[in-house]
């Protein structure tokens, strides 16, 4: 049993942090999904409910506090990273903020590759974005292991609140369980008293059934959140897969007590997908689930079209997407 840590975030009213569990291979085993059931669950949701008007700004200024701001392209540059730093401190223009009264909004995180943690630690100070590094050879997962630890440990040391970590795939693939559980529960304790976003890669793990696996063991080896992919691999985010996640984020809550965020990444891009992710948290796991403590939505290209929608509520038109400034 991993050693519980004292949260620091109780006094903000923040759910205590999971402090993982033994590894329990029966319920392990035991875990089935009905895939057609999953997908028909799944469909209904963009279809059941719309969201309209000032109830629709109201949504969509909800994602973007919980968006985790990113870039991880093989051209990042400092600039890059200094221009998404002001736009996660500024997230939509100033005009549109005031006219919704809102001129405080922020965005979840900031997230980063391990080289760029500093400058976004730098850029960021004292606005409370926290910044997130993809650590553990991301996004293949395919490093000596030795060196995945030590960049979990260099990215904390250099100012990185938020660790998201990629899982070897094979070890889910060959139904190595253990193999998994032993590895996650290393980069926690590599983490110290950063949060732990474990990455597990659905596209590339065969089965739902697989997934729910993968995400019970993640769990019980102690991560903070789980999230569904790298945004790297051919089919990132969808919403059957992210069903069978936060449905497994609901098993272990009901048996161990203690709550677990998710996050989507990869593919969601526009303002009306940000909704059916914050519609499926409400309906699957309650309010709670819509706040930045328990959710994030991993994006580089959404907030420009959230920008847009809230300008079309304010004004009636939609402006061409040059007149907001770039993340």
């Amino acid at each position: 049993m991993l050693t519980e840590q004292k949260n620091t975030d109780l006094s903000l009213g923040h759910p205590p942090r999971n402090p993982g569990a033994e590894l329990d291979l029966s319920w392990v085993e035991a875990a089935r999904v009905n895939r057609s059931a999953i997908e028909r669950r799944a469909d209904t949701l963009p279809r059941r409910r719309t969201v309209k008007k000032e109830w629709q700004a109201a949504w969509l200024l909800r994602a973007i506090r919980c968006i985790d701001l990113t870039t991880l392209s093989g051209d990042d540059t400092r600039s890059n990273v200094l221009r998404l730093c002001a736009k996660a401190r500024q997230p939509v223009r100033t005009d549109l903020l005031e006219a919704l009264g809102l001129p405080g909004l922020r965005v979840g995180a900031v997230c980063v590759y391990h080289l760029f943690v500093t400058t976004a630690v730098e850029a960021l100070h004292g606005s409370g974005i926290p910044v997130a590094a993809v650590s553990a050879g991301f996004p293949a997962g395919l490093n000596p292991f030795d060196l995945r630890l030590k960049e979990i440990e260099a990215s904390v040391r250099a100012g990185a609140a938020e660790i998201d970590i990629v899982i070897s795939r094979r070890h889910v693939l060959s139904g190595d369980w253990t193999a998994l559980y032993e590895e996650v529960s290393a980069f926690r304790q590599a983490c110290g008293a950063a949060h732990l976003k474990t990455i597990l890669a659905t596209g590339e793990l065969g089965t739902l059934t697989n997934v729910a696996k993968a995400s019970l063991v993640c769990m019980m080896a102690g991560a903070d959140f789980i999230k569904t992919s790298t945004g790297k691999e051919s089919v990132n985010a969808t919403l059957p897969v992210s069903l069978v996640m936060v449905r497994a984020i609901r098993a272990y809550l009901e048996r161990s007590g203690y709550k677990v965020g998710f996050k989507p990444a990869g593919g969601v891009r526009t303002a009306k997908q940000s909704l059916d992710w914050l519609i499926l948290m409400k309906e699957e796991l309650g309010d709670e689930w819509l706040s930045p403590h328990l959710f994030r939505i991993g994006a580089s290209g959404l907030l420009g079209d959230i920008e847009r929608q809230l300008e079309h509520y304010l004004t009636g038109q939609y402006s061409a997407a040059f007149r907001h400034p770039l993340g």
